[in-house]
């Protein structure tokens, strides 16, 4: 829990990627931020075909985004829907 517990207490969005940048490879990054801006292009509406373009993600990761949407915690959904109250 103490990762979570740390990520909690970042004050600003320089030392959460600071904290990320030193917690993460690059490879590690990249591909939570695919999947990421996989789901809220999803959460648009958008199709496979266009998420593909925009992101450049694989039709595995665009699945598997879809799947979390339908049978997982909600982590996503309410993550964004906390940015578009914030007008993101």
């Amino acid at each position: 829990m103490a990762l979570y517990e740390s990520i909690l207490e970042l004050k600003s969005i320089e030392e959460c990627c600071a904290f990320f940048d030193d917690l993460c490879t690059v490879g590690e990054l990249r591909a939570m931020e695919q999947r990421y801006d996989v789901a809220l292009l999803l959460d648009e509406g958008l199709v496979y075909t266009e998420i593909l373009e925009r992101t450049g993600a694989s039709s595995a990761t665009i699945s598997r985004v879809n799947r979390i949407f339908s049978f997982g915690t909600g982590g996503f959904r309410k993550m964004i829907q906390r940015r578009k109250g914030k007008g993101q």
